[in-house]
Parts: C-alpha cells; structure tokens; sequence
C-alpha cells in the first residue's frame, strides 16, 4: 500500500497520475468521429464492455446525473448508434443497445489508439516494453477499483 507520507511512493504516485493524464490527452485525439463527445464514446464503452443497460444503470457506470445520461442516449440514438428497446420485465424502462454501426466506429477506434500507442512503444528499449507489458494488468486493475 502507498505511504504518500513517505517521499518516493509520494513520487511515484505523483509521476503516474502526470503519465496517465499526458497519455489520456494524447489518445483523445486519436478519435475516429469527431462529432462525438468523450462522454458518449465512453458510453459506447460502456455498452460494449457490459452489454445493454437501462438508463439509469449507464448513470451509474458513468458517474453521471441520471437526466444527463437520458440527454446522452438520445444524442446516441439520433446518430444511429444505440436503439432503445422495451425492458423485458419493466414497462416503464427502456433497454440501451449499442448498434453494429457503433461497434464498427468502437473498432475502428480501437484500432486506431492501438497503432498509436505501438508507435509509441517504439521508442522504448526491450526492457522498459517488458516493464510496461508487465504493469498493463496492474493498470487495467486501478483503472476498474
């Protein structure tokens, strides 16, 4: 565990929170549609990583206000790129899908962040790529804590 009272996990931590934004700045413009916000691409994530949701369980996920996420299902449905259908045991509530559209532009997304990032990695010798392949789960785990 961290001792941020102890100078070089204080250094640590301050050293990847400054990495994580610099890289998350620079893969936000590796955007394959421009029109979309990072809120509702996030969405899309969403949607792809969990499956169809409600509303109000995508407010959640996305630590949002629930109006605001109804705000950004319809902007996603106006472009074609999730369908609302009827809750299987809940009139009252509407089902969010992603449509295949979606899933192509999530894709194509990908694909494009991936090439940048392996550009990236280009520059690093053999034992700081070996590092960072090590450290990917333990990423993957603080990003989903």
């Amino acid at each position: 565990m961290p001792d941020l009272s102890h100078g070089d996990d204080a250094a640590a931590v301050n050293a990847l929170r400054s990495a994580v934004m610099r890289l998350s700045r620079r893969l936000k413009h590796q955007r394959v549609d421009e029109s979309l916000s990072p809120t509702e691409m996030s969405v899309l994530g969403t949607l792809a990583r969990c499956g169809s949701a409600t509303p109000g369980e995508l407010a959640r996920k996305e630590h949002v206000q629930p109006p605001s996420m109804t705000r950004i299902v319809a902007l996603l449905e106006a472009k074609g790129l999730v369908r609302l259908e009827p809750h299987p045991d809940d009139r009252r509530q509407k089902v969010v899908t992603q449509t295949e559209r979606a899933e192509a532009m999530l894709e194509e997304s990908r694909r494009k962040r991936n090439a940048f990032l392996a550009s990236l990695a280009e520059g690093l010798d053999e034992d700081e790529w070996a590092t960072l392949r090590a450290a990917a789960p333990v990423l993957e785990k603080l990003a989903h804590i």
